[in-house]
C-alpha cells in the first residue's frame, strides 16, 4: 500500500485552506456579534446603575479624575470630587463608584499608568445633573441650551434626541477598533456641549467606518425614577 504523492498532498492542503478561508470570516462575525451582545448588556447595566446612583445621591456622578492614571491608586476608577466648573464634563465612566465593569468586550484592563485606555467606557454628564438635583435645576436654563446641550444623532447626521429632552448623560464604547468614530472621536475631556453618534455599524458621510456603541440617560428617566422613589414631589 502506497502513501499520498506530493501532488495529492498539495491538493488536500489546498482544499483545507479553501475551507478554512471560508470559515474564518464566519467565525469572526459570530465572535463580533457575541461581543456586541455582551457590550450591549453591560451598557444597559451601566444605565441602570447611573439612574440608581441618582436616586441614592440626588445627582449623577462625575467622570473619573483624568490625573489619576495609576491602577494601584486608591481613587482609580472613582468619580472626581467635583465637575461643576464646565457646562458638561467628559471623561471615563467612574466604574468603581458605580460598581460596574471597567471595560467593554474589546477592552483590556490596565495594570500600569503608561498603558492605553483600550475599551474603557467614555462618559459625559451635564453639569446641572452632576450637582444636587431639584425640580428647578432639572427644568430651567442652562439645561439643553447652547454649550450645555448634549445631542445624539445617527450616522447620517440626523438628530435622534429631542431639542427639549436632550440627554443628561452619555456612555459609549469605542467598539472593535478601540477608537471613537465620527463625532465620538473628540478627546476633549472638558469641552463645551457635545454631539455624539449612536447607530448601527457602517459608513459615515466622510467615508470612515463607525463601529461605536452608545446609550444615554434622558431627563424624563431621571425625573420619573426620582418621583417614583419619593425623592421629588
Amino acid at each position: 500500500m502506497t502513501g499520498f504523492s506530493l501532488v495529492e498532498m498539495a491538493v488536500v492542503l489546498a482544499i483545507v485552506a479553501l475551507l478554512m478561508g471560508g470559515l474564518l470570516p464566519m467565525l469572526s462575525g459570530q465572535q463580533e456579534r457575541a461581543q456586541r451582545n455582551e457590550t450591549r448588556q453591560q451598557m444597559e447595566e451601566i444605565r441602570q446603575a447611573l439612574i440608581g446612583f441618582a436616586v441614592v445621591n440626588g445627582r449623577l456622578p462625575c467622570p473619573t479624575d483624568p490625573t489619576i492614571t495609576d491602577p494601584t491608586h486608591a481613587d482609580y476608577g472613582s468619580e472626581r470630587a467635583d465637575c461643576s466648573a464646565a457646562p458638561t464634563e467628559e471623561g471615563y465612566l467612574p466604574w468603581k463608584t458605580l460598581g460596574v465593569s471597567e471595560i467593554d468586550a474589546w477592552g483590556t484592563k490596565r495594570s500600569a499608568a503608561a498603558q492605553p485606555w483600550n475599551g474603557y467606557w467614555r462618559y459625559r454628564v451635564s453639569r446641572n445633573f452632576a450637582n444636587q438635583l431639584s425640580l428647578i435645576t432639572m427644568t430651567t436654563s442652562p439645561f439643553g441650551v447652547g454649550s450645555d446641550a448634549l445631542v445624539v444623532q445617527d450616522r447620517n447626521g440626523t438628530q435622534i434626541t429631542s431639542n427639549t429632552e436632550n440627554p443628561v448623560a452619555i456612555v459609549f464604547s469605542t467598539g472593535p477598533d478601540l477608537t471613537g468614530n465620527g463625532e465620538n472621536a473628540s478627546t476633549d475631556f472638558e469641552g463645551a456641549g457635545g454631539t455624539y453618534v449612536s447607530d448601527t455599524p457602517g459608513s459615515l458621510p466622510d467615508g470612515s467606518i463607525y463601529d461605536d456603541m452608545l446609550v444615554w440617560v434622558s431627563r424624563p428617566q431621571i425625573i420619573n425614577r426620582l418621583v417614583a422613589t419619593g425623592k421629588l414631589p
